[in-house]
């Protein structure tokens, strides 16, 4: 997703912004991001009365606003922000506005190289997607589950087709929703579409639908499966063959089923949020192996290990050969990779980051107010009031460390490049 290539890598700390200064300057300062490189951290603050701006590496951007929120960077280091302006909104990026406004505008969503830009907007009570400054040219009297393509190009969400008049439960139920694509909806409406997926190649969309009060099911460029469900998980593509696979609810079960059919051999609890490795060779998936024990299954084959409380945030080593997730038992959260647990138990995790040549695994973690990296179950020895996700360096052998450290003199943001060997030995 990252151009890791171009990034700094020379091993150091650099100090990027004074952040406890920001407080003598503002009215007050929101929680602050860092880009994926760690070369700017931003922060909302407030520049006088009604005012608002974005402080950016001790700098305020040139451009004030009436308000200003959900500030995110992209995959190419470019910084956006939501913005009003004499009470409409819009997107600005880097600080500079787009043309079009709106009366709303949510949900930024970005390519994996930065480059497009898409939004979930509302305008005269008509609502609409915008990637670039470029609106769909159909509205609707609604808009939900804004999903984009893999490469960013294609835009899809959840439409109703058919007015629904106030308390007609009748109309309802004969189906008013469907999905729209670069605004263009499908022919055929459901009594619900929920959670959508693009093809890798960006030319079909996969949904999950109620085809009735009782009957759910999976629906691909409009078209049913054949199989009618008590339930449905959100459907995926694979990216090898371009076969859809979906969690399904069978006579009080969960299995896996692919283009309508029984895939997985085995039933579950629950089976959810299942992803395929980068090759489409393999699927792992959260499942409850039992009532209440939840763990991850790899091709249908679960871990021994389980934990009591939550499973979530799975991902696959680059390679597809690992899977590492976040586990959580008795109010504590840890790390699992491989079916084997992080000795080390925290108040928070979060996601774990594969090393490129899948054989280091990081993740940020808190304990106590204080946070910090671990690579291999081992913590860095520094810690933090503040931390980015941790990154590594193209050739697995560096860790890049963004955080906000405070001592005597205040806050200041760090970006630190480590040895992988500094921390695991």
């Amino acid at each position: 997703m990252y151009n890791l290539s171009t990034w700094d890598w020379e091993t150091g700390k650099k100090l990027i912004a004074d952040t406890g200064k920001w407080k003598d300057s503002f009215d007050w300062v929101e929680e602050p991001y860092v880009s994926p490189d760690g070369e700017r951290i931003a922060a909302v603050v407030k520049t006088g009365e009604m005012e608002y701006s974005v402080c950016e590496n001790n700098t305020p951007w040139e451009s004030t606003f009436d308000k200003v929120w959900y500030l995110k960077f992209g995959p190419d280091n470019r910084l956006t922000a939501l913005v009003s302006d004499t009470g409409v909104w819009t997107v600005a990026v880097d600080g500079a506005a787009w043309g079009n406004t709106f009366d709303f505008v949510w949900n930024t969503k970005f390519g994996p190289d930065g480059k497009n830009i898409t939004v979930a907007v509302q305008k005269d009570m008509e609502y609409f997607a915008v990637t670039n400054d470029i609106p769909w040219e159909t509205r609707f009297s609604a808009l939900s589950n804004l999903t984009i393509s893999h490469d960013g190009s294609r835009v899809a969400g959840v439409v109703p087709t058919i007015a629904i008049k106030q308390g007609d439960i009748f109309q309802f139920q004969e189906g008013c929703y469907s999905v729209a694509v670069d605004g263009k909806p499908w022919d055929v409406n459901f009594v619900n579409v929920w959670d959508l997926a693009f093809s890798h190649d960006g030319e079909h969309v996969a949904a999950e639908v109620r085809t009735s009060l009782y009957d759910y099911t999976i629906a691909v460029d409009g078209v049913l499966w054949d199989k009618i469900y008590t339930s449905v998980w959100m459907p995926q593509f694979s990216p090898s063959n371009g076969s859809v696979t979906a969690p399904v609810r069978i006579a009080g079960k969960w299995t896996l089923v692919q283009d309508g059919k029984s895939f997985w051999d085995r039933s579950f609890a629950q089976l959810w949020h299942h992803m395929y490795s980068p090759d489409g060779k393999k699927i792992a998936a959260v499942v409850a192996s039992k009532y209440g024990r939840w763990t991850i299954a790899v091709n249908g084959i679960p871990w021994s290990l389980t934990f009591g409380d939550l499973v979530t945030d799975a991902v696959f080593s680059p390679d597809g050969n690992r899977v590492a997730c976040i586990g959580k038992e008795g109010g504590k959260w840890t790390i699992a990779v491989d079916g084997k647990v992080w000795g080390a138990k925290y108040d928070m995790v979060w996601q774990p980051v594969f090393s490129p040549d899948s054989e280091k695994v990081a993740a940020k973690v808190e304990r106590n107010g204080q946070y910090t990296i671990i690579v291999n179950g081992k913590p860095f020895k520094e810690s933090y009031k503040a931390l980015g996700e941790p990154v590594f360096s193209p050739d697995s052998a560096k860790i890049l460390i963004k955080g906000i450290q405070e001592d005597s003199a205040g806050e200041k943001y760090f970006r630190q490049v480590v040895p992988v060997t500094e921390i695991i030995g």
